[in-house]
């Protein structure tokens, strides 16, 4: 709950990145972050508004058009961002640390992201002087080329389940292309983001070329979608969400890149290799507690297996350790936040309401290892229909359903019968079948034998309701560039005005 400062607050108090410069909001108020283990407010954070979002939109607008930053050409950005690369590599644990406290998932798991997170800047730090356009062969009496340039001010906006990470995802093409940003970071987890700041200043970006302003969305993140300098808006959140930004956005005729919700169906064949099946499924739901918008969900089983397979997934699944998302043992952590931790336990009931079979956890954990934390028990249901709510709705937490199906094409049939298309999984050891299944499935990453491989190389996205757009690799960098068409003529005279060349 926001109040006014007073100097009785004993939480240490942080502040928002406008302009190179280290601001409080322009109210005055803050908001509480809280540790997910301890259910407790460990720091406090900026309660930005329109008039923050004004400011830091300004300053991006200037850092674009005058100053350094449009001076430099494109290897002088290049340099920046592997420089920040650097700094990122160096300070990868303490990074970590941070999400941890504000996300609570597991410091195994941020200490390897953080210390992958550098990729993505040298990435496109090392791309930013080899986008190029063409020579164009007229018919014409023209000498014909193109050029890629960047939007201007773009905002990003991040989720809370990683939020270094899928700040990067957006932050390093957009300025490796050449544009200035404003920032919002989730109203959940802003320490790690504004940590960051600290960096992009020790690597010497211009002022206003990056601006980082705190908030709840609709005080902060919608002021910021509608301003009519930001050229381009990158979300990743709920669908919802990201379909309120998209209309939003259409009204000025912004860009808008959009990775959003999934239900991804992990699909096991009856020749997969079990034991590999078994891992890559936890790893599907139950690793970052189910919190990522890729999560295997849906786990469709062939029915000559299932009994079978169901029964070594959830043997393997008990032996999960929960407890302090710190300690480098523990293999599932709290829920993020209340809210989140309230709708998980919500479509649990939801799912026992229609009839399906708990066979793993179905309830909030009540290990002493857990303490006051927001901790829901990894949780498997069978007897699952695809018509069911717990299968055609993200639950964004640590819930898997089982389905059982018949042969390949009911397979494909009930992976595909869903509004979302961000991912899914495939287990088999029949590569013609491998085949056909990346073909036919209706997702923007197929993973087959394998799950949640992810490299800042390769382009990630959604079809359907899971987003617009592409995230990494090459065609990332052209979300943030517009193509602009140079005609100069070569005729020595100007033919008929009133006539169309």
């Amino acid at each position: 709950m926001a109040r006014a400062m007073s100097e009785t607050d004993s939480l240490p108090r942080l502040q928002m990145f406008i302009d190179g410069d280290w601001t409080d909001s322009g109210s005055g108020e803050y908001f509480e972050s809280f540790d997910p283990y301890t259910a407790k407010a460990w720091t406090l954070v900026p309660r930005g508004n329109a008039d923050d979002v004004e400011r830091a939109v300004q300053a991006a607008q200037r850092a674009f058009i005058s100053g350094d930053w449009p001076k430099m050409h494109a290897s002088q950005r290049g340099l920046l961002l592997r420089r920040l690369g650097d700094l990122i590599a160096r300070d990868a644990e303490k990074l970590a640390a941070i999400e941890v406290q504000d996300n609570g998932k597991l410091i195994s798991e941020m200490a390897g992201q953080l210390k992958y997170t550098p990729q993505w800047y040298y990435y496109y730090g090392g791309l930013a002087d080899k986008i190029e356009g063409a020579v164009i062969p007229s018919d014409k009496d023209a000498f014909n080329y193109t050029r890629h340039e960047p939007l201007g001010v773009c905002a990003a906006i991040t989720p809370w389940n990683s939020p270094v990470l899928l700040f990067g995802l957006k932050v390093a093409p957009a300025l490796a292309a050449g544009n200035t940003l404003v920032v919002k970071p989730s109203e959940y987890t802003s320490a790690s983001t504004l940590a960051l700041m600290k960096l992009f200043e020790e690597a010497g970006f211009p002022d206003g070329v990056i601006n980082v302003v705190t908030g709840y969305g609709p005080e902060a993140g919608e002021p910021l979608v509608k301003h009519p300098l930001v050229r381009k808006v990158a979300f990743t959140g709920s669908s919802k969400t990201g379909a309120h930004v998209y209309c939003e956005a259409a009204r000025d005729i912004k860009r808008v890149s959009l990775e959003l919700g999934g239900k991804s169906p992990n699909i096991v064949f009856d020749d997969c290799k079990m034991e590999n099946a078994v891992k890559g499924v936890v790893s599907g739901i139950f690793a970052a507690t189910g919190q990522t918008c890729i999560a295997g969900s849906r786990l469709l089983v062939q029915e000559s297996i299932h009994d079978e397979f169901v029964d070594k997934l959830v043997d393997f699944a008990k032996t999960a350790r929960m407890g302090n998302p710190m300690d480098y043992d523990t293999q599932v952590g709290p829920v993020t936040n209340l809210m989140q931790y309230e709708k998980v336990l919500g479509y649990i009931d939801i799912a026992k309401s229609e009839g399906v079979e708990t066979v793993l956890g179905g309830a909030k954990a009540t290990r002493p290892e857990c303490g006051d934390g927001w901790f829901v028990e990894p949780t498997v249901f069978t007897g699952v229909k695809n018509s069911m709510r717990i299968a055609q709705e993200e639950v964004f937490g640590p819930v898997l359903s089982v389905i059982p199906f018949r042969d390949e094409d009911e397979a494909l049939e009930i992976g595909n019968d869903v509004i979302f298309g961000l991912a899914a999984g495939v287990w088999t050891e029949d590569i013609r079948r491998a085949i056909r299944m990346s073909e036919r499935l209706q997702a923007g990453t197929v993973w087959v034998n394998t799950y949640r491989a992810f490299s800042y190389t390769t382009p990630f996205g959604g079809y359907k309701r899971s987003g617009l757009g592409r995230e990494n690799g090459q065609e990332a960098i052209h979300e943030y560039m517009q193509t602009k068409s140079v005609w100069i003529s070569t005729s020595d005279e100007v033919p008929d005005p009133f006539v169309m060349r």
